[in-house]
């Protein structure tokens, strides 16, 4: 089937509407090369297991909320070790390289691809691409050993350096070829991802016998498909720091506002999930759910009405949230940065302003505003236990299927497994909040904030394309929440 980029994917269809959304592998255009015995059958580590490898009909499903009539839908093939490889531990030279921004759990996915590759498969020769997809080309290159990246996994940011955008495939790819590497893993978000698929494809037109496989990474868990992005769960812990300072600033001084600036350009799930888990916030404001702030039912008289209830309040807004009120500032708002993202303006800033002049010029109360900005602070620092677990079986899954001869895909996990997705798959939308959805009206009753949706908005909202998945857009299931 051909998508909209102008890729492929290989489909494979069976009974009962069953569908596998299958990835390539470096057979599907070099039929000749040879497969080996897996060495992970005489590795003692796996000695205990009692199998060995995934059975190569084992898929995920995609959609596992379904009805009686339901057609068993769309699957991805499970992650994990095959029986045969298509790569000699002595003949792998891999390489991996980090692009975009920094997030939690970059040290470790790195650590974990050269243990895994080292421990598991016995292979010795890893490479370290230096400051992104233009390292490539126009940087020094850093051998990665395991004891050199022993401890990496107790820092923030990467051992790699990262940058975004400007980067040429011919270039890459040329530089792949002549240092005759063989894998290629590669850590980034949606625009990486998208790049990775560039790469894979002019790989495959040069008849090239090189796996890339992709981790997706962003803070924000806006990538589709899997249910959350690595460093995400590091992000709302982190984020419960800048919560609880807010809270305290504000219950100590007599009408006091704690506003509290999260990560989110487009999807607010790191300031829902951060709101549900502190309980101390009083308004969370996300990208996806359009405020006004006066008049009747507006944000400015909910703040009136929560400080003459409790004296004060927690406010909680999502970086990308109201940009569309920032009409001072429409001039930049089509500047993008490297990566083609588009700048945002400081909604934080600019929202603390709105609220300390409307207030000055009512002068009904006096209010004490503290605004917290830790944007930058979460995401330099490293990853917490659950993140570091999750890093690790993300690492490992494409080791094993860069082995196994896959080719072209980006690993995740979808319903709790670990699968390989087709590289369109990540790059085709955005996750974001769907406020139609439980997830956002348990927020709203746990803030008891209004919805400051008028109800064109909500008829709207009704209106939009149930997910394809069958999944809340956060990447959670109904049964699970």
């Amino acid at each position: 089937m051909e998508n909209a980029d102008g890729t492929t994917t290989k489909l494979v269809t069976g009974d009962a509407g069953y569908v596998l959304e299958d990835v390539p592998h470096l057979t599907d255009y070099l039929p000749d090369v040879p497969s080996h015995p897996n060495p992970l059958q005489d590795n003692p580590a796996y000695s205990v297991v009692k199998q060995y490898f995934v059975n190569q009909d084992d898929t995920v499903t995609h959609k596992i909320v379904v009805h009686t009539d339901s057609p068993r839908g769309t699957h991805f093939r499970r992650a994990g070790p095959r029986q045969k490889v298509y790569f000699q531990s002595d003949e792998v030279h891999a390489c991996i390289v980090t692009c975009g921004g920094l997030c939690p759990g970059l040290n470790t996915v790195i650590r974990e691809i050269v243990c895994g590759l080292y421990h598991m498969y016995g292979v010795t020769r890893v490479l370290g691409i230096d400051g992104g997809y233009k390292g490539f080309y126009s940087k020094n290159t850093i051998t990665l050993t395991p004891k050199f990246v022993n401890d990496i996994h107790k820092r923030g940011g990467t051992i790699l350096g990262t940058s975004r955008g400007g980067h040429s495939k011919s270039k890459i790819v040329d530089s792949i070829q002549d240092r005759g590497i063989n894998q290629v893993y590669i850590i980034g978000g949606d625009g990486t991802q998208k790049g990775a698929a560039v790469i894979y494809e002019e790989i495959r037109r040069r008849g090239l016998k090189v796996s890339v496989a992709g981790i997706p990474k962003t803070i924000d868990n806006d990538i589709p498909v899997i249910d959350k992005s690595f460093g995400f769960d590091t992000a709302v812990e982190e984020a419960q720091r800048a919560i609880n300072a807010a809270h305290v600033e504000a219950e100590s001084i007599e009408n006091g506002i704690g506003l509290v600036k999260l990560m989110g350009r487009f999807s607010g799930f790191i300031a829902m999930y951060a709101t549900l888990a502190s309980r101390d916030v009083d308004c969370c404001l996300i990208p996806e759910s359009p405020f006004y702030l006066e008049g009747k039912g507006g944000l400015f008289e909910f703040i009136e009405k929560r400080l003459k209830e409790n004296g004060h309040m927690v406010i909680v807004i999502a970086e990308g949230a109201g940009q569309d009120l920032l009409s001072e500032c429409l001039q930049s708002m089509d500047a993008k940065d490297a990566s083609g993202n588009k700048l945002l303006q400081d909604v934080g800033l600019w929202i603390s302003h709105k609220i300390k002049n409307h207030f000055a010029m009512q002068k009904k109360m006096t209010i004490n505003l503290k605004y917290i900005d830790p944007t930058y602070m979460i995401r330099a620092i490293p990853s917490n236990s659950s993140d570091n677990v999750y890093c690790t079986l993300l690492a490992q899954s494409a080791v094993h299927g860069a082995m196994a001869g896959y080719t072209g895909f980006t690993v995740g996990l979808v319903n709790g497994r670990h699968t390989y997705i087709p590289f369109n798959r990540i790059n085709e939308k955005r996750n974001k909040v769907v406020i139609t959805d439980r997830m956002w009206a348990r927020l709203l009753s746990s803030t008891n904030q209004p919805s400051f949706l008028d109800p064109k908005d909500i008829a709207k909202a009704k209106r939009e394309k149930e997910p394809a998945n069958g999944l809340l857009e956060n990447g959670y299931s109904e049964n699970k929440n």
